[in-house]
C-alpha cells in the first residue's frame, strides 16, 4: 500500500522539525517568574516558577492569593463545577490558587476549568523531578480552541518537590499563602523598549495563525503610537527552516523552499498537490522583512503594521488572493518604493544564501538571556520571551513593565490608545481630494478603509484602491466619479443617475466613462451625411452637416432637398387658398342674395294680394277703427 499525500507531507515536516531540534536542543529557556510563600513558616520562602504560555499573566504587578489542592478531580480534566466545587472567594478573603497536578490532559484545560470554577490562577505540580519547562498551549482543534483563547488568569508549573511540600501543608489544615510576582519577569534597564515578534504571513494554519492575525489588528495602533513617541524599536522576525543536503531535489522540498533548499516553510495545507506551497509563504514573509527595511530607511517602521493587516485583509488565502499583484497593490497604496523592496527580497531561485533570511535564521539562535525561538508565534521583550495570550492588553502591560520606572509614557498609564492614523498618506485608504471624501476611517483600534456615505450617497468598492458612489443623487457628487468635461458652453458626463451606479459615456463620445470619454468622429467614421451631396464637419460631442449648392439638409432623413422646389410648393400651396378662398366668398355671397331675392318676392305678392281680398290682419284694423267713431 502506498504512503499518501498528505502523509508525504508530514513525514517531511518531520525532518525538518528534526533538524531545527538539533540545532537548538539545550539551548531552550523557560521564562519564569517568583512565587514567593508568605506562610506557614517552614516553607516560607521564594521559589522559581515557569510561566504558562496562555492566560494573561501579570507583567510588571504581582498577585497574592491563597492556595487549595482540591479533593476531587486532582488533575482539573474536569468540569470542577460538575461536582459541585466553587473556587470563588468570599467578600473580603484573598483570591484562591488551585493546585493541580500535571497529566492527562492539556494544560490549558487545567487552566479552563479552573477558571469556570471561580480560580484566580493556577498552579500545576509537575509529576516528575526535572527542570521547568513551559506549559504551551495545544495545537488546537475545534473543541480546544472555544476555550484557549478565553483563558485570561495566569498559571505556572512548579517543581515536583515543592508542589509536595504545598499539598503537606494544605492537607494538614494550614493556611498556605504566595504571591506570584512577574516585576522582574522583564528587565528593565533603560527609558526605551526593544521587542520582536516572530510570526509568519501564514493564515491558513488554524487557531494559533487566527489569534496571530487579530493581535496584529488590535495592537497596532498602541504599536505605532509607541513607535512613533520614540518609547519603543520594534523588529518582526519570520522562522525559517532548510532542507537537508539530501532533499534539495525532492518535490516536496522544491515546493516548500526557496534558494535551492536553504529557507523553507511548512506547506500551509500540508498538501503538496493542491493550494499554496511553502515557498509561497517563505516568498511573502521575505517580502514583509523587506517592507520594514525600506520602511525603517525612510524613518518610518511602523509602517510594518499597515502593511501586514491590510494584506491580511486584502490577500487572504482562502479568497486566493495571496500572491505578489495584491502585495503590490497593499504596498503602492501606503506609498513604498516597490523597486527597492524587490531588489531587498533578491531572486529566490538563485543557488546562494538570502542576506535577510540568512540573517533571520542566526536570529533566531538564542543570545544572552533569550533562549531560541523554538515557538510561533513568540514575542521577546527587552531580550527575554514573553509568555502568555497574544492580546493587546497583556502585551502592553509586558512592554510598559520594560521601562525604566517614572519613565512609562502616557499610554502606559491610560486605558485608551487614541491617534488618528488617517492624517498619514491617508491612512493608504482610498481618497478622492477633488471632492474631500475619504475611505480612512479612524478607531482605538487603529484606521479602517471603508466607503463613506456622503449626503445619502452610498460608496461602493474595496476601501484600499477604489470607492464609487453608488444609487440616486449619486451624479450630484462629483459626478459620481465618473468622467465630466466642458468646452465652448457645453457640458457632458458620464454618469448616469440610477442604482447601478455605472458610467457610460453619452452619445456622441466613447470610453470607459471613469477616466475618459472620447469624442466620436461621425464623419470619419460614416455615421452621418451620408447622402451625395452632403459635406460632414465634426465638432466636439455631435457633428454638423451640409448640401452643396442650393440644397437644404434634412437630418432626420439624412438627405438634401431643393430650395427651389421648397419654393414652388410654396406658391402652389397660396393659389390653392386664393382659390378656396374665393369659392368660399362666392358661395356665402350667392346664399345672401337668394334669401334677399326670396324675402322681395314675398312681401311683392302679399301687396298685390290685399288689393283683391282683405286680409285678416286689415279687417282687424277696420273695426278697430270703427268703434273709436261710435
Amino acid at each position: 500500500m502506498g504512503v499518501s499525500k498528505t502523509s508525504k507531507a508530514t513525514i517531511f515536516l518531520g525532518f525538518l522539525w528534526l533538524n531545527l531540534f538539533q540545532s537548538v536542543v539545550g539551548r531552550f529557556v523557560v521564562e519564569k517568574n517568583s512565587l514567593r510563600v508568605v506562610s506557614p513558616d517552614d516553607i516560607k520562602g521564594t521559589y522559581d516558577s515557569a510561566i504558562g504560555n496562555f492566560g494573561i499573566p501579570q507583567y510588571g504587578g504581582s498577585l497574592p492569593g491563597t492556595v487549595v489542592y482540591p479533593k476531587e478531580n486532582r488533575k482539573g480534566c474536569r468540569n470542577f463545577e460538575d461536582s459541585g466545587t466553587s473556587f470563588k472567594s468570599k467578600s473580603g478573603a484573598m483570591p484562591t490558587f488551585v493546585l493541580v497536578d500535571r497529566g492527562d490532559c492539556f494544560f490549558a484545560l487545567k487552566v479552563w476549568n479552573a477558571q469556570n470554577a471561580g480560580a484566580a490562577a493556577v498552579l500545576v505540580a509537575d509529576d516528575v523531578d526535572e527542570r521547568l519547562i513551559t506549559m504551551d498551549s495545544p495545537e488546537a482543534d475545534g473543541s480546544s480552541a472555544k476555550y484557549i483563547e478565553n483563558i485570561t488568569i495566569p498559571s505556572a508549573l512548579i517543581e515536583k518537590s515543592f508542589a509536595e511540600k504545598l499539598k503537606k501543608a494544605v492537607s494538614a489544615g494550614e493556611m498556605v499563602n504566595v504571591n506570584l510576582d512577574w516585576r522582574e519577569a522583564v528587565p528593565h534597564p533603560d527609558d526605551r523598549v526593544e521587542y520582536e515578534l516572530w510570526t509568519s504571513s501564514n493564515d491558513e494554519c488554524g487557531f494559533k495563525c487566527d489569534m496571530l492575525m487579530k493581535y496584529v489588528k488590535d495592537f497596532k495602533g498602541a504599536a505605532q503610537i509607541l513607535e512613533k513617541g520614540g518609547y519603543t524599536q520594534f523588529t518582526p522576525h519570520y522562522i525559517t527552516w532548510y532542507c537537508p543536503q539530501a532533499f534539495t531535489v525532492s518535490k516536496q522540498c522544491k515546493s516548500q523552499c526557496i534558494n535551492h533548499g536553504r529557507y523553507c516553510a511548512p506547506d500551509p495545507e500540508q498538501d503538496f498537490s493542491s493550494g499554496y506551497e511553502g515557498k509561497d509563504v517563505v516568498v511573502e514573509n521575505l517580502r514583509q522583512l523587506c517592507v520594514f527595511k525600506v520602511a525603517n530607511e525612510t524613518n518610518k517602521p511602523w509602517v510594518w503594521w499597515d502593511y501586514v493587516t491590510d494584506f491580511q485583509i486584502r490577500c487572504p488565502m482562502k479568497e486566493k488572493k495571496y500572491n505578489k499583484e495584491c502585495a503590490d497593490a497593499v504596498i503602492k497604496s501606503l506609498g513604498l518604493d516597490s523597486r527597492k523592496i524587490e531588489k531587498c527580497m533578491g531572486d529566490p531561485n538563485a543557488d546562494e544564501d538570502n542576506p535577510v533570511l540568512k540573517e533571520e535564521q542566526d536570529a533566531q539562535i538564542g543570545k544572552g538571556t533569550r533562549g531560541d525561538v523554538t515557538i510561533l508565534p513568540t514575542l521577546v521583550v527587552n531580550n527575554r520571551q514573553y509568555r502568555g495570550k497574544l492580546e493587546k492588553g497583556a502585551v502592553l502591560k509586558a512592554i510598559c513593565a520594560g521601562f525604566e520606572e517614572t519613565t512609562e509614557p502616557a499610554v502606559c498609564l491610560s486605558d485608551d490608545v487614541e491617534t488618528n492614523e488617517c492624517l498619514d498618506n491617508n491612512g493608504g485608504c482610498w481618497i478622492d481630494k477633488a471632492a474631500n471624501i475619504t475611505a480612512c476611517k479612524d478607531t482605538f483600534r487603529g484606521r479602517v478603509c471603508e466607503c463613506p456615505v456622503v449626503d445619502g450617497v452610498q460608496f461602493k468598492g474595496d476601501g484600499y484602491s477604489s470607492c464609487t458612489a453608488s444609487g440616486r443623487g449619486r451624479c450630484k457628487l462629483n459626478n459620481g466619479g465618473c468622467w465630466h468635461d466642458s468646452r465652448d458652453g457645453h457640458t457632458f458626463s458620464a454618469c448616469v443617475d440610477n442604482e447601478e451606479g455605472k458610467c457610460s459615456c453619452p452619445p456622441g463620445f466613447k470610453g470607459d466613462g471613469v477616466k475618459s470619454c472620447e469624442d466620436i468622429d461621425e464623419c470619419r467614421e460614416k455615421k452621418a451625411c451620408q447622402c451625395p451631396e452632403c459635406s460632414c464637419k465634426n465638432t466636439w460631442g455631435s457633428y454638423e452637416c451640409s448640401c452643396s449648392g442650393e440644397l437644404l439638409y434634412i437630418r432626420d432623413h439624412d438627405t438634401c432637398i431643393s430650395k427651389r422646389a421648397r419654393e414652388v410648393k410654396s406658391a402652389w400651396a397660396a393659389v390653392w387658398a386664393i382659390l378656396i378662398g374665393l369659392a368660399m366668398a362666392g358661395g356665402g355671397a350667392y346664399l345672401v342674395y337668394k334669401y334677399r331675392l326670396r324675402s322681395y318676392m314675398d312681401s311683392e305678392i302679399r301687396a298685390i294680394m290685399a288689393q283683391y281680398m282683405p286680409l285678416d290682419s286689415q279687417n282687424e284694423v277696420q273695426n278697430h277703427v270703427n268703434e273709436d267713431h261710435a
